[in-house]
Order: structure tokens, then C-alpha cells, then sequence
């Protein structure tokens, strides 16, 4: 038989509050996760409203090829004329002046400078035939460039003659009857296009030409004349190596 005590303290537990259990379940371990390799992100253009495209890579450029050097005219020393390679022609003997004043000590006759040859053989002295190198080198054929090809020749009106001034009865002697004149009436380009100073002085583009022949040669030549100088001058443009106490005279 169970003692009273014992049936009254159950009771009494029973009868109290009841004990609270925690049934939320264990927490799971979260997996493990594994590392990814980096990829770069696109770069995203907008198109339009709220549309995107990834701008494709760009296409490497391709390689610019070499700049073909201009070919140099080679020249040896036969041919060569006042010690000048590129002076091509031959010397003369000694030419006795008509009249007083006229005639070369020491002529050469030249048919080709720089490469670009003249419409007919140029009689002069050296001096002028230098001057006349410098000029084209550094002066006609730069003022050309590569239009049309470049010089491929220069019309010469006139060059060694025993005669005054502008053939004017009684004028002095012209720096012609002394070789230190050339007069060029014109030029060829290598396409065949034919310059001329009576026809192109006034051309739009020709005229560039013509007119840079005759700045460029100021001051290399002692006296440089074109149309614009006097009547005598119309058709082409002469170039002397006479030099004054003033300087070059240009017109």
C-alpha cells in the first residue's frame, strides 16, 4: 500500500505547470562550397530601351607595311659636266664673242640635271649650270612633288646667244651673250602633261606651279623674270646668275 505522503507530492507535480520542450530541429551544417574561377564581366552596351549586347572584341590592326624609299638617279663621273655628277652634258671649247662683251671662257653644254632632262641642250658656264641644280633640287622639283609623276622635263627657250637685251637695237649685251642665262618656257610631267608659262601663268593650279619656279628661284639667281615683269616675258621666265650691288632682282 502506496503512503499518502508519497500520493499527494505526485499529485502536486502533476497539477503544476507543465515543463516547456524545444522541438526545433538541429540546424543542418550548410555544404561546402567550392571555389570558382574569376570571369571578367562583359561589357554591356545599351541598345535602345533596357537592351543590352556585349561589344565584341576588337580585331587587332593590321601591321602598316614599310614606306618604300624614292630611288636616288645614280650617276658615275663619265657623262658629268663642271665636277657635279648629276650635271649631265659635255664641255665645250672656248666660244669667241660676235661683238664685245659676248662669249663663254669655259662652256659646258648641258642636256640633263637632277635627273629631268631639258627639251634641248643648255650652253652655258658652270656657275649658271650649278645654279641652275640648286634651284631644281631644292626649289622646281619640291614645288612639283609627285603630281603627275614629277619633272620629267624643262623646255629651254633659249640659253647661250650673242645678242642685246630683249634683242633691242643698241641695248647692252644680255647676260645670254655671256652664258649666264637660261630661259624655261615650260615643263613635262612624267604622265605627258605639258606646262606652259604663256598658257598655265593664270591657271588655277598650273599657275601654283609656275609661280613657285619663279619665288624659289629669287635669290638663287641674280635676276629672275616672269609675265608679270614686262612684254618681253610672256611666254616664259628668265633666270641669270648676274649679280648686282642691290641683290637679286626679281619681277
Amino acid at each position: 500500500m502506496i503512503p499518502r505522503a508519497v500520493i499527494a507530492l505526485s499529485l502536486t507535480l502533476m497539477s503544476g505547470p507543465a515543463l516547456a520542450l524545444d522541438s526545433s530541429p538541429v540546424p543542418l551544417a550548410r555544404p561546402v562550397t567550392m571555389p570558382q574561377a574569376a570571369v571578367p564581366a562583359p561589357v554591356a552596351n545599351v541598345v535602345g530601351a533596357g537592351a543590352l549586347f556585349v561589344s565584341p572584341m576588337p580585331l587587332a590592326r593590321p601591321a602598316v607595311p614599310p614606306r618604300v624609299p624614292v630611288k636616288e638617279v645614280s650617276y658615275g663621273r663619265k657623262g658629268s659636266v663642271c665636277g657635279v655628277k648629276s650635271i649631265r652634258g659635255q664641255t665645250l671649247k672656248p666660244i669667241a664673242g660676235e661683238v664685245a662683251g659676248c662669249g663663254i671662257k669655259e662652256p659646258v653644254q648641258v642636256t640633263e640635271i637632277s635627273g629631268v632632262r631639258l627639251s634641248s641642250p643648255a650652253v652655258i658656264d658652270c656657275q649658271t649650270a650649278k645654279t641652275f641644280q640648286t634651284w631644281l633640287e631644292k626649289g622646281a622639283i619640291p614645288a612639283v612633288g609627285r603630281l603627275g609623276g614629277g619633272i620629267a622635263e624643262l623646255h629651254i627657250a633659249a640659253s647661250y646667244a650673242c645678242r642685246p637685251r630683249n634683242n633691242q637695237s643698241g641695248a647692252k649685251v644680255s647676260e645670254h651673250g655671256k652664258g649666264h642665262a637660261v630661259d624655261l618656257s615650260g615643263l613635262t610631267l612624267n604622265n605627258g602633261l605639258s606646262i606652259s608659262v604663256l598658257k598655265g601663268w593664270n591657271d588655277p593650279v598650273q599657275g601654283q606651279i609656275l609661280r613657285a619656279f619663279h619665288k624659289e628661284a629669287c635669290g638663287r639667281f641674280g635676276t629672275v623674270l616672269g609675265p608679270e615683269s614686262d612684254r618681253y616675258h610672256q611666254d616664259h621666265l628668265h633666270f641669270d646668275t648676274a649679280r648686282y650691288r642691290a641683290g637679286s632682282y626679281c619681277r
